[in-house]
């Protein structure tokens, strides 16, 4: 992804700020004073000196990849993006010239804020994300540009602060499990309360230990149960405020006399009285 990030710029630096035909050499190389000794000729540099994770554009959740039937066949890692810093700057004879040539370069980087996805190449087209580009922006407080001249061993001089956020993918998947074919199913005792069970029976001993059967959705095929329960006695750990709430119990969405994973609740109680 990095050198691939690298041509990106390349190109549209080549392309917006060198209008194409120009003399001046595009390099990567790191501005110490040996480099400077030994140019010759004007250029322009890109030196790529600091590489972080935007954690602002994480997704922490995997993605479901769906195949043509609608079904989830595989579940992966969402892209990371990264926040490549480099450091722009031009070599000529004169301040004047290169004073240009900084205007040029800072022009085309605020033309292009954002590569779209379909002008990408290469892995940097595989997420289907766009690549953002932002010039000039106030240095973090961990880090200065003057603290990378620093560690350069070059004496400070007009530059760009030029980061590139690019998505990289992961190759990463697990393991999924079969589709869910049914709704969840709720189940409901309460102390001799069998009409809440349209299509069963509940029955409970008394001390919040009820047993619930025959509820659990109602049978298949038939129509959604409404049912209303009783105000529970908090005091006697029974529904926890749930008294007088109405639940919908809703009918499987697929054949229930075949096994398929979904979610069964029953909730037990006792009657106020």
């Amino acid at each position: 992804m990095i050198h691939e990030v690298d041509e990106l710029l390349e190109k549209l630096v080549k392309k917006d700020a060198l209008n194409g035909g120009s003399s001046v050499e595009l390099v990567f190389d790191a501005p110490t004073k040996d480099w400077v000794a030994r140019r010759n000729g004007p250029a322009v540099d890109l030196y790529l000196y600091d590489i972080r994770e935007d954690l602002q554009r994480r997704v922490p959740v995997w993605e479901d990849q769906r195949g043509p039937d609608g079904l989830v066949n595989a579940r992966s890692m969402p892209p990371r993006r990264f926040k490549l810093s480099y450091l722009v700057t031009a070599w000529t004879q004169r301040p004047e010239d290169e004073h240009r040539l900084l205007s040029s370069l800072l022009s085309a980087f605020i033309r292009n804020p954002m590569i779209k996805p379909e002008l990408l190449e290469g892995s940097l087209a595989e997420p289907n994300l766009p690549v953002y580009i932002d010039v000039g922006q106030p240095p973090s407080q961990d880090r200065s540009l003057a603290d990378v001249w620093s560690a350069l061993g070059g004496e400070l001089k007009p530059s760009l602060d030029v980061v590139v956020i690019a998505p990289i993918m992961v190759t990463r998947a697990t393991p999924y499990g079969p589709p869910v074919r049914s709704a969840p199913t709720i189940g409901l005792a309460s102390q001799g309360q069998p009409e809440l069970f349209p299509n069963g029976n509940g029955n409970g001993n008394g001390n919040g230990n009820g047993n619930g059967k025959g509820a659990k959705g109602g049978k298949a095929g038939k129509a959604a149960a409404v049912a209303t329960v009783p105000d529970a006695d908090e005091d006697e750990g029974a529904l926890g405020g749930v008294g007088g709430k109405v639940l919908e119990l809703i009918p499987p969405v697929a054949d229930p006399a075949t096994p398929a994973p979904g979610m069964s609740l029953r909730v037990r109680g006792f009657r106020r009285r």
